[in-house]
């Protein structure tokens, strides 16, 4: 009698456990949901041809970069889509999309896929050898949303993928139509350090073009662009504090000046920031930058918070539109 009753008290137990654990993977689904609740709402649509004179310069910042896609979007909605455009990481996957013409694909890829491994992730990683999935998005979901090359070839739109160079730590700009394989620089730019393994693009081994340099203004600098838009995703005050870089320097002991760029990318970072306030102060450029501070990881796993920042990126385009219409003379 007391072994069945022992044995009915253990099986009470392991069903108390069991229902507790599918109770707590339920809770964690809620929170984490697989895709962005109001997905079917986001805009679509293509841009016009108009094109205007301009750099656009896109930060990078791995899933904060959907905020880029929300401003990105209100932008080629209200027929402003700059001649030249130039990102890092996140800022070149935008920047894709942005010179294709394809409003809304760069969200929708994000708020779909974020949490599938063959797209994004630390599960990725062991399919595609760098957290983010380029041959699945230009494999599988280019067959239900497929990417305009025709469009984003035109020689009217000059696109530039900044990366940085394994070798010798400095940011390298790869233009569509002079690099063989801009794709593949994209994912170069792309490759967040650590979590990636070099990509070679045109000979040369790189890496997340954050490293050297997250914002790429000194591209729109040393073009000498009259008028240039710089997309931040990161609000105003926001700042770094100085990198402590122990096992990175180990991690890339065969690529010193790499690993010393790395340790130094912080306060480059801060020296890039006050550069773009000191130069918007002077009329010189105009930002779009969020006008709060961003609670969103680099890869973040709630999709509400990403898909809430997709459209205080598109809310704040729209509400500096007149503004940026005329810093750029087309009102």
């Amino acid at each position: 009698m007391t072994k069945n009753v022992m044995t009915e008290e253990k099986k009470g137990n392991k069903i108390t456990s069991y229902i507790r654990k599918r109770m707590k993977r339920r809770d964690k689904a809620r929170k984490e949901k697989k895709v962005f609740s109001g997905l079917a709402e986001l805009p679509n649509g293509r841009a016009s041809d108009k094109i205007t004179q301009g750099c656009l310069v896109l930060e990078g910042g791995a899933l904060r970069g959907v905020y880029t896609s929300g401003v990105l979007d209100a932008l080629m909605e209200n027929d402003i889509n700059l001649s030249v455009v130039v990102g890092v990481s996140a800022g070149a996957l935008n920047g894709l999309n942005y010179v294709s013409g394809q409003i809304g694909r760069s969200a929708r890829i994000t708020l779909t896929y974020r949490h599938d491994p063959r797209y994004f992730g630390v599960r990725a990683i062991k399919r595609n050898k760098s957290i983010y999935g380029f041959k699945f998005v230009f494999d599988v979901v280019d067959a239900k949303d497929p990417f305009d090359f025709d469009t984003f070839n035109r020689p009217d739109r000059r696109f530039i993928a900044a990366a940085t160079s394994c070798d010798n730590g400095q940011q390298v700009y790869y233009e569509k139509g002079i690099c063989p394989d801009i794709i593949e620089a994209c994912r170069a730019s792309s490759a967040m350090q650590i979590l990636s393994l070099p990509v070679e693009v045109d000979g040369e081994k790189c890496l997340d073009g954050g490293v050297s340099r997250r914002i790429p203004i000194q591209f729109a600098i040393d073009g000498g662009f009259d008028k240039i838009v710089v997309v931040r995703t990161r609000d105003r005050e926001y700042r770094k504090k100085p990198k402590i870089v122990r096992s990175q320097a180990l991690v890339y002991r065969k690529y010193p000046q790499f690993a010393e760029t790395l340790r130094n990318s912080n306060l480059e970072y801060n020296k890039e920031c006050d550069i773009i306030e000191e130069m918007e102060e002077q009329g010189k450029l105009f930002q779009i930058i969020p006008g709060k501070a961003v609670e969103v990881g680099r890869l973040e796993k709630d999709m509400e918070k990403l898909g809430t920042l997709y459209y205080e990126g598109y809310n704040d385009a729209l509400a500096i539109m007149p503004e940026l219409k005329k810093y750029l003379g087309i009102e």
